[in-house]
């Protein structure tokens, strides 16, 4: 059974960076889509980026620009790279990985929380202006 685990939330000042790290348990890694959502208080969760089995990456508008997405199949782990955070990005964020998927995935596909069986347990990240 997979698990992800994520780690590297914190808090920190507008125009900051953080990395966020999600690491997975057990033997699927490589051939599923790996998407990060976050969820504000008082929100619904939302979608923030996601990768593809091929290292096709996906982002939110709120985010494209500042938010990489990035994996490394060998050591199971998925990373979001975010820089110039701004308050509204304050929320937990969780890392979810798909079936086992084909090659090529839509949008729609990897930004819909349906897809995602396997759901990590967030970490809260906290951006003070």
């Amino acid at each position: 059974q997979v698990e992800l685990v994520e780690s590297g939330g914190g808090l920190v000042q507008a125009g900051a960076s953080l990395r966020l790290s999600c690491a997975a348990s057990g033997r699927a890694f490589s051939d599923h889509v790996i998407g990060w959502f976050r969820q504000a208080q008082g929100k619904e969760r939302e979608f923030v980026a996601a990768i593809s089995r091929t290292g096709t990456t996906y982002y939110a508008d709120s985010v494209k620009g500042r938010f990489t997405v990035s994996r490394d199949n060998a050591k199971k782990v998925a990373t979001l790279q975010m820089d110039s955070l701004k308050p509204d990005d304050t929320a937990i964020y969780y890392c979810a990985r798909s079936p086992r998927t084909a090659f090529f995935v839509t949008t729609d596909y990897v930004a819909s929380q349906r897809t995602y069986d396997t759901w990590g347990q967030g970490t809260r990240v906290t951006v003070s202006s």
